[in-house]
């Protein structure tokens, strides 16, 4: 239907303009008893656009028939100039039969009405009301769309329906990712069909948007979408999905083949409620077909694989819990650490990186407040790619000042030249390590101090809850902390769990529960490949006391003839020692260390460093013989191995992520001195011959000569390494400086195309206005050239304005 077809057929309504505004005064007060959206059985329909988006909501009505079923509401928002006065509510009544209104504070939603933000207000939906407020960011980072769409996710869940016409910047993207997050519905304009595609094609890139299309195309496929079982279990859920376990169990089957992935432990309701959703997309009717559709179709695989991963997620989600962590969490982690040491954090579905950089970013703070010095290292974790990727790259849009404060933004985040974007600063960056791993069926990191697995095991059925909480407690350090969200809990294993904060799910592990780890070392033990079976069978038969004398046997053979040795980090730290070590390692004086290169006697340290170096470089077996090592005054000949012992290998699938986790080293040291001494008794070698021995001292001393002259040259690549560290740091202050003008200059950037935009928003009302009274001026003259009636058009003064 045409513009001009309605607004003829509009012209003969018989409810007038009039009829309408009164009919808008019964809603707004509530004299028509109407019922909270959220009880209803209607979709909302929010419907953001910036530059451009007049003409784009001109096509979107004229498209929309006027009988809508089942009923949708329509909240439009629109970047407004403060102090403009809109005429948007007219234009749109010009282009649709539905009711249109000026949102009014604490309107009740009714469905088949259009509601329209006023200038200088931020809009959002409350219990199905709209609430208005007054926006608190400054011009520039206001982001109504945004805003208005987060509170739509979070109010109406899957009755959310968010659409992203022309505009330019990111404003609505994480708008549109919280809708998806809850289950809505996604659809934006294609971006060749747009006046400015900023917003457009910024929702489009993450991978979230359900439809693309040219806005004319928009309403069709809206009113399809609402009518199919998903529209309509708004209301009332479908049963088809929960009643065919079969289809269900064989939806499983086709995801783990595709992605590797097993979603039959998580609850069938959440599943149910993304696969209806994905039907509804696909407007196939029924789940069986879907099924088909999927075997046929990888790509629609890919995209349920993607659909059941969505979460909602934003910087500091829940405050005062985050609040909590960082007063009664972190202060006890820092103390318990020694300065210089590292602090170990696992982020267990860590999505696009929102929450692990909250964290990083409070650890950060609290440590400068403390004056602390420590290494924190938090490992983030997801089995979603693309997520993980967006993480890795920490760029977020410019909305994400609704969670993160004018202070934290400006001192962690850097404004990129697009103006619309933010990147994490390199200082918080550079604490966190992103990383590809399933939590069901990959080996969990290992002393940790802290494990955040916050808003997951809510998606997880209790049997699968029940595996991974003593997962946690195994994988945390002695006093380590876990941080749940706030509809999770550990359950049955409080006993092995101190509650911190029982609002906020906060918990710090016991050290007296020594049986929650058995499970865990079965399950441990069944993922060894087959080769392992063996020993398998070996622990399980020693823990039932089957084979004493092979336990005996084996203990004696290597008291008796395996060499001394230690197991260490890549760094050194001593882990575990075996025999008498003390020929080989002393303690350094000073503050007490376990770390064996500076525990290692005269003559060892440079070739133990070396070894480990290169073991831990090439992961291969280096062997130094023949070492001199002095000890007691007197050089002894050391045979030194350092042997790569990689317990990643339980899982080759887990050896990407995790490799460097799982890996330590064998440092193995044999005396060989007492070998030569009888090889020279049996050949009759009573003495030794003097010239030997003086070039042998001569040799020594010329090693001496060699480990001084490389101890100079340490010392000062030491200087050199100190005098570039100084240099960086004035590079670094200059650097700051020139960022600090920078982010002036992206400000006042961001304040003027806000005007902009708004200018141009303006300028598309005033142009239609101007059209509409030059269409008006043009009938009046063609009324008084058809008539011969003489007419004088004069102002209050009498004076003559028109003949």
């Amino acid at each position: 239907m045409t513009k001009r077809k309605k607004q003829s057929i509009k012209a003969e309504l018989p409810a007038s303009e009039t009829e309408q505004t009164t009919a808008s005064t019964k809603i707004l007060s509530g004299e028509s008893s109407p019922v909270p959206a959220s009880a209803a059985s209607f979709p909302v329909v929010g419907i953001g656009a910036s530059a451009g988006g007049l003409e784009a909501f001109e096509a979107f009505f004229s498209a929309m028939p006027d009988d809508l079923e089942p009923g949708m509401a329509f909240v439009l928002v629109q970047h407004l100039a403060p102090e403009y006065k809109s005429i948007l509510v007219d234009l749109i009544r010009r282009y649709t039969r539905m009711q249109v209104f000026e949102v009014k504070d604490g309107v009740v939603v009714q469905p088949n009405c259009v509601y329209i933000i006023p200038p200088n207000r931020d809009l959002a939906f409350l219990n199905g009301t709209l609430q208005l407020l007054e926006p608190v960011l400054p011009r520039g980072q206001h982001l109504p769309i945004d805003f208005f769409f987060r509170s739509l996710a979070q109010d109406q869940h899957e009755r959310a329906i968010c659409i992203i016409l022309s505009g330019t910047g990111r404003d609505g993207t994480l708008g549109a990712r919280a809708v998806k997050g809850e289950g809505g519905m996604v659809m934006a304009q294609k971006p060749e069909s747009a006046e400015f595609n900023g917003m457009p094609c910024s929702v489009i890139a993450t991978g979230l948007v359900d439809y693309i299309l040219p806005v004319a195309e928009m309403p069709a496929k809206l009113l399809a979408y609402a009518t199919h079982a998903y529209g309509k279990r708004v209301s009332q859920i479908s049963p088809q999905v929960s009643s065919s376990e079969e289809s269900l169990k064989k939806i499983f089957v086709l995801l783990r083949s595709q992605t590797g992935h097993d979603f039959s432990q998580y609850k069938h309701n959440t599943i149910n409620r993304r696969i209806e959703r994905r039907m509804a997309v696909q407007q196939i009717p029924a789940l069986a077909d879907y099924v088909r559709f999927l075997q046929q179709t990888p790509s629609e695989l890919n995209a349920l694989f993607h659909e059941l991963l969505i979460g909602v997620t934003n910087f500091f989600r829940d405050p005062d819990a985050f609040a909590a962590l960082q007063a009664k969490a972190i202060p006890l982690l820092l103390a318990a650490k020694q300065s210089g040491s590292t602090l170990r954090v696992w982020v267990c579905g860590c999505s696009t990186g929102e929450e692990a950089y909250s964290l990083a970013i409070l650890f950060y703070e609290q440590m400068e407040a403390l004056n602390y010095h420590l290494k924190v290292q938090l490992f983030a974790t997801d089995i979603d790619s693309r997520a993980i990727d967006v993480a890795r790259a920490g760029i977020y849009p410019a909305s994400i000042a609704i969670d993160v404060s004018a202070k934290r933004l400006a001192r962690f985040f850097i404004l990129q030249p697009d103006g619309i974007t933010y990147r994490i600063s390199k200082t918080i960056r550079d604490m966190v390590i992103f990383s590809e791993h399933d939590l069901i069926k990959d080996p969990p990191f290992s002393k940790l101090d802290l494990i955040t697995c916050r808003n997951l095991l809510i998606y997880m059925s209790g049997e699968l809850q029940k595996k991974l909480l003593p997962l946690f407690h195994y994988a945390l350090s002695s006093g380590g902390m876990l941080f749940l969200g706030t509809s999770e809990t550990v359950g049955e294993l409080e006993e092995v769990f101190t509650p911190l904060d029982r609002q906020w799910k906060l918990y710090q592990r016991k050290d007296d529960a020594h049986s929650v780890y058995r499970p865990i070392l079965r399950r441990l033990f069944q993922s060894l490949p087959e080769a392992g079976g063996a020993m398998r069978h070996s622990v399980q038969t020693v823990e039932q006391g089957k084979y004493p004398l092979r336990e005996l046997t084996e203990r004696l053979l290597l008291q008796r003839y395996a060499p001394v040795g230690a197991l260490v980090s890549e760094r050194g730290e001593i882990l575990y020692l075996h025999g008498r070590t003390g020929r080989f390692l002393e303690p350094p004086p000073g503050e007490a260390s376990l770390n064996i290169l500076k525990m290692a006697r005269e003559g060892l340290h440079h070739d133990l460093a070396t070894a480990l170096y290169k073991a831990v470089t090439h992961q291969q077996e280096v062997c130094h013989p023949g070492l001199r090592v002095k000890t007691n005054g007197e050089f002894t000949t050391v045979s030194l191995t350092v042997v790569p012992v990689s317990l990643a290998s339980v899982d080759d699938n887990t050896r990407g992520a995790m490799a460097s986790e799982q890996t330590l080293y064998l440092v193995a040291l044999e005396d060989v001195l007492d070998m030569k001494e009888e090889l020279s008794e049996k050949k009759g070698l009573a003495a030794p011959d003097e010239g030997r021995g003086q070039e042998l001292a001569d040799f020594e001393g010329r090693i001496d000569a060699l480990r001084q002259e490389l101890r100079i040259k340490e010392e000062y690549l030491q200087r050199n390494i100190e005098e570039l560290d100084s240099s960086n740091e004035e590079m670094q202050s200059v650097n700051e400086e020139l960022q600090s003008t920078n982010e002036e200059l992206e400000t006042s950037q961001e304040e003027l195309q806000s005007v902009n935009e708004e200018l141009a928003t303006v300028n598309s009302e005033l142009q239609t206005k101007v059209i509409d009274l030059s269409r008006a001026n043009n009938d009046m003259n063609n009324l008084l050239a058809g008539t011969d009636i003489g007419m004088i058009f004069v102002d209050h003064q009498l004076r003559i304005q028109r003949f």
